[in-house]
């Protein structure tokens, strides 16, 4: 887990590297002793061993405390900082970034092979698990996106033609889902998700063409259905009214005729020529 590590600001401990540098040089030279000279020596080395522990934090930005191999914290203050000497400090950038996948070739839940690819935004908000719970938190957040966008196509069909299903076109639903799995699957390296999103979506060559005339044999389908539906309540409204207002009587094999003729005017997908009847209707 992430722990602040021990920092002074670095100015203030190079103020004082500098005081002492001085004032050791200067009775150094004032006694202008052997043992003053080694004593000068031994200090001179110390204060390169203090000057080991400055460092520089960029805004956004964590650095890793090591010392000799153990973890001692992490320091996320912006600006010129000094820690324990001789230890190693490792950069871990806090801003948000972006991860897009490569487009995969997976089967859908129906066994259609689709290509689908995905966009994910995250940022590390522990830096320690990001240096040491995993070998390379970027390579981890990688990997870990595309079998999350594999096992999402895997799981939903790309499109749904049962009402209460799910489908790969649903793109709020589906993005609430990646983004759930994939905070998930990235909690150990200390990365929250803030977003997954499908950015692109398509069948496989080799169907596309196949499921072309599919969708649009269903949408001629489901557009000829409304047009019945509404034709059907046309009919039967004009039929109600002439009987309720009395213009005309008509027998069973007269509503007939004219239920198919009215069928024939509504529902078909070419204009109808009319043909006016100049004499009686029954002649």
């Amino acid at each position: 887990m992430e722990r602040q590590a021990f920092r002074v600001n670095g100015f203030l401990v190079l103020l004082v590297l500098l005081v002492v540098g001085a004032v050791a040089g200067g009775l150094a030279a004032a006694t202008m002793n052997p043992a003053a000279g080694a004593g000068a020596i031994v200090l001179g080395i110390v204060l390169l061993i203090v000057a080991t522990g400055f460092t520089v934090i960029n805004p956004n930005e964590s650095k890793v405390v090591q010392f000799f191999g153990r973890y001692v914290g992490s320091v996320n203050d912006a600006g010129f900082l000094w820690v324990l000497p001789l230890s190693t400090k490792k950069r871990i950038t806090l801003r948000v970034r972006n991860f897009e996948t490569a487009k995969l070739k997976v089967n859908d839940a129906d066994g259609n092979p689709v290509e689908i690819a995905a966009v994910v935004v995250y940022k590390v908000i522990d830096s320690g698990k990001a240096a040491f719970a995993v070998d390379d938190y970027e390579e981890y957040i990688a990997i870990q996106s595309e079998a999350a966008v594999r096992h999402l196509a895997t799981t939903h069909p790309y499109d749904s033609h049962e009402e209460g299903r799910t489908s790969l076109r649903d793109g709020a639903e589906v993005a609430s889902e990646l983004t759930v799995e994939l905070s998930d699957r990235t909690a150990l390296a200390g990365v929250e998700v803030i977003e997954a999103r499908i950015t692109h979506l398509a069948y496989a060559p080799e169907i596309a063409q196949s499921m072309l005339v599919r969708q649009q044999a269903s949408q001629v389908v489901a557009a000829r259905t409304r047009i019945v539906e509404g034709a059907v309540g046309m009919v039967g409204l004009a039929i109600e009214r002439l009987a309720e207002q009395g213009v005309v009587e008509l027998d069973e094999d007269r509503k007939a005729t004219m239920v198919s003729n009215l069928l024939v005017v509504l529902c078909g997908d070419r204009a109808v020529q009319p043909v006016v009847n100049t004499g009686t209707i029954y002649g």
